[in-house]
């Protein structure tokens, strides 16, 4: 290996490694704190189990996300096809949905039930919502104790909405955190030196808000200029520092009013 490839290969190297740290350290409180909230809405409705299912790619899949309960370890990044089941049901129609009997329900998706050798038998879910756009289903199964099991009732629905609008805002920080991980992924398997309007355009691909993909073409500008040079990311700093003293001095009114 020549001297040159040995040396893009640590630079490399060491960006993976670093935006493995940043997305770690970044996502473990997002994701511990998720998993408190579960705990604590659980408690107060009584379930046994409950679970924070997300979107997985662009078709509707979802994806658990976090659990708490018997088989929490297990359900873990099982994945739930578009439109099944009623997780699938509460995303696509943005409807909440308490079930008495799963098994008097055609669509109930019972292959997590398979995988993890948990008998589902009543279930509240409630979409996860953030600026008007679902991204998530909140879940809640089985109550405390033996079976038979009291159905979920109409005033936890309405509490299960009040926990699931917390959750939500913690879901929507995951995946902005995620999507950084991804791009710098993007940046760092980039073989040659790294084309930023490529990596743009992929930005324009994604399935975001735009107030999102904003912020990650602010950040893909921003790293474009630094690493052209240690002048470059010091007139960067300058910059970013001006406009933050400004802001400081302008709350009430935006830059873009000027």
């Amino acid at each position: 290996m020549s001297a040159t490839n040995e040396n893009n290969l640590q630079i490399k190297l060491q960006s993976l490694i670093e935006t493995i740290d940043v997305a770690n350290v970044l996502t473990e409180p997002i994701t511990n704190s998720i998993e408190n909230l579960l705990r604590i809405s659980a408690a107060a409705m009584n379930s046994e189990e409950a679970s924070v299912l997300i979107r997985d790619g662009d078709q509707g899949d979802l994806r658990f996300l976090s659990a708490i309960g018997k088989v929490a370890g297990k359900i873990l990044n099982l994945k739930v096809p578009a439109g099944k089941g009623i997780a699938g049901f509460v995303l696509s129609s943005g409807q909440p949905m308490a079930v008495a009997n799963v098994g008097d329900e055609s669509f109930f998706y019972d292959e997590v039930d398979k995988s993890t050798g948990y008998s589902t038998q009543t279930i509240l879910a409630t979409p996860l919502r953030y600026n008007d756009e679902i991204i998530g289903v909140l879940e809640y199964v089985n109550r405390i104790g033996d079976p038979p099991f009291e159905p979920f009732t109409p005033a936890e629905m309405d509490s299960a909405a009040l926990f699931a609008e917390a959750i939500s805002t913690l879901v929507h920080a995951y995946g902005s955190t995620k999507l950084f991980q991804e791009l710098d992924n993007k940046i760092i398997k980039n073989k040659n030196e790294t084309d930023y309007t490529e990596v743009r355009r992929w930005l324009e691909t994604l399935r975001d808000s735009a107030e999102h993909r904003e912020m990650m073409d602010l950040a893909i500008l921003l790293r474009e200029v630094s690493s052209r040079g240690d002048g470059e990311r010091q007139l960067c700093r300058e910059l970013l520092e001006s406009i933050l003293r400004f802001s400081d001095t302008k709350t009430e009114t935006s830059l873009l009013s000027f």
